[in-house]
């Protein structure tokens, strides 16, 4: 005798809805993750630069026990210090020090026989995350939080 009984396997899976869900999840939390992400990265690129300026620091201070002067540091290398500005000669011109893609030029923005401001300026990925600046009496610089182009308002005396 022939049976018209149909076994029903009870299958199991994931219906297209439960997928959807998981597939919205994913990209929300994506949403959140990808822009602190990004903060972290620039967070990182800022320290290095805070690094090289450091370094460069350090090399206008081995020029002046050198030349008894912070002139003639720059690529202009002017004796009148007024003029002694711009790319410096003793250290690189970008940070990172070591080579890639700029994302920070290193500049002496002034200098005095005496005295020197070096400045990081963001440039490419970086662009718009404000300025940092050293001088020669200060062991941290400063950073142009508000990318305002200056470094003197409140709360921008620090890199914290």
């Amino acid at each position: 005798m022939v049976s018209n009984k149909v076994e029903v396997k009870n299958q199991q899976g994931f219906t297209l809805i439960e997928l959807m869900i998981v597939v919205a999840i994913i990209g929300i939390l994506a949403g959140i993750a990808y822009p602190s992400y990004q903060d972290s990265i620039k967070k990182s690129r800022r320290a290095d630069a805070k690094g090289a300026l450091m370094g460069f620091a350090n090399a206008m201070e081995r020029y002046y026990t050198e030349n008894n002067s912070y002139c003639g540091a720059a690529v202009t290398d002017a004796t009148d210090c007024p003029a002694a500005t711009g790319a410096p000669t003793i250290f690189s011109t970008t940070s990172p020090v070591d080579g890639g893609s700029a994302l920070y030029n290193l500049t002496i923005a002034s200098a005095t026989a005496t005295t020197y401001n070096l400045r990081a300026t963001p440039t490419g990925p970086q662009a718009g995350d404000g300025l940092l600046e050293i001088n020669n009496t200060e062991s941290r610089g400063r950073w142009d939080r508000n990318n305002d182009g200056d470094t003197t308002d409140a709360g921008e005396n620090t890199w914290d």
